[in-house]
């Protein structure tokens, strides 16, 4: 067996399990999960009759860079939602099969992992957030390269402090993951921080992969979160060393197409094809079919924004009544510090299942101690995909469990 299989550590809901093994909550409560960031709101009707209405694809194989016009289709959304210049459907544009897919395959088709045979003080870095998608580190290790987290500061709206990190760090950085708006934080990038990044790159020579999956879902339909190729467009540079990522997972509410992009440096987005035709993960036609469907039409994002405008703005204040949490800049998540309980985040979650029927994610799942610390640590993620009155029956049984503790005193 390849050994850096031994390197990976455990999913974070694998390590939720194991803390709830022994737990029996009460039975008179249904279970409400705020645990998984799996969108809960309804297909829309449009995708599925596009599925219907397209399962004779299901008799050919499909190609690997995905039909002419789904690319076209994307490149149109893209340049649309962005502001950008027309871009290359044939070169820097790639349909996936999901962005998880596409984060993890891309580190194996950038990673050089022999520039540390013979000098393992030269082993490579994939630059990570902390906390972050494990999915980052996972590719990093089996891609044969050695993550390293930049911690999240909540001084900074938990943005990274990138300046923090060593010149030698950098210099062995061939991958930076980023992830705007950010799991779990909801951060977003802002046109300053791109410049770091980008002088960075243009110094060390790595790759950017800017993970935008959550980008659709925002609270302000006049100021949708900055992407990464739009940061690059305003600051009169092209997308060399730069690639986005997306899907329609949260934007279209269709977890089970596994379907996304990747679009951007043309240069880094050939060899990745290449590497995925091997790989074997092409888009379903039928799932193809369904994609233009979804992309060519915003009237059902714009709903499903204002479904989670609604949770967001109703439960935030319930849960920010005995928790500090504030709401974030965008994405579906929650990220409450619980300290002011006297509860680590894992017990918080623990006691709070036990007590309340209720499922939330401990921080320090989601993150790694580094430089001494887990940022992770004393916060939990609370996903608001469920219905609006599900989520707040959650949020109110969260704020009587706090009470019982005494910590809104």
């Amino acid at each position: 067996m390849n050994p850096l299989l031994d390197t990976l550590q455990s999913y974070p809901f694998e390590k939720l399990r194991a803390l709830f093994a022994d737990v029996a909550p009460p039975h008179d409560l249904r279970h409400i999960s705020f645990g998984i960031g799996e969108p809960k709101h309804p297909t829309p009707a449009l995708v599925r009759e596009a599925v219907i209405a397209s399962l004779d694809g299901l008799s050919a194989y499909p190609a690997t860079a995905g039909s002419d016009a789904l690319r076209e289709t994307i490149a149109r959304w893209i340049t649309q939602r962005y502001g950008l210049p027309d871009i290359d459907a044939k070169t820097q544009v790639l349909p996936v099969s999901g962005s998880r897919e596409a984060l993890f395959a891309l580190a194996q088709a950038v990673v050089d992992p022999t520039a540390g045979v013979k000098d393992p003080a030269k082993r490579p870095i994939v630059l990570c957030p902390n906390p972050f998608y494990q999915i980052y580190e996972g590719a990093a290790l089996l891609a044969g390269a050695e993550p390293y987290f930049a911690n999240s500061d909540p001084a900074r709206n938990f943005a990274c402090d990138y300046s923090a990190v060593p010149d030698d760090i950098w210099a062995r950085t061939q991958l930076l993951y980023v992830c705007s708006p950010g799991n779990p934080t909801g951060a977003v990038l802002t046109l300053d921080d791109w410049r770091e990044l980008f002088a960075l790159s243009d110094r060390y020579g790595f790759v950017i992969a800017s993970d935008e999956c959550y980008s659709e879902i925002y609270f302000d339909e006049s100021a949708p979160p900055l992407g990464g190729l739009e940061a690059a467009h305003r600051l009169g540079r092209g997308f060399e060393r730069l690639v986005m990522l997306s899907s329609l997972s949260k934007r279209s509410n269709v977890p089970g197409m596994r379907s996304g992009f990747v679009a951007g440096d043309a240069a880094i987005l050939k060899p990745f094809l290449l590497y995925r035709t091997y790989h074997g993960a092409a888009l379903s036609t039928v799932w193809q079919s369904a994609s233009i469907a979804a992309w060519n039409d915003e009237a059902h994002v714009r709903e499903n924004r204002a479904k989670y405008v609604q949770k967001f703005s109703t439960v935030t204040p319930l849960i920010a009544d005995v928790l500090d949490v504030r709401m974030p800049d965008a994405a579906f998540y929650l990220w409450a510090n619980v300290a002011r309980t006297g509860l680590s985040d894992t017990a918080f979650a623990r006691q709070l299942y036990a007590d309340y029927n209720v499922t939330v994610l401990p921080g320090s799942y989601l993150a790694r101690t580094a430089h001494g610390v887990n940022p992770g640590r004393d916060f939990v993620r609370l996903a608001l995909v469920a219905s609006v009155d599900e989520c707040v029956e959650g949020a109110q049984r969260i704020v009587s469990f706090c009470r019982s503790l005494g910590a809104a005193s």
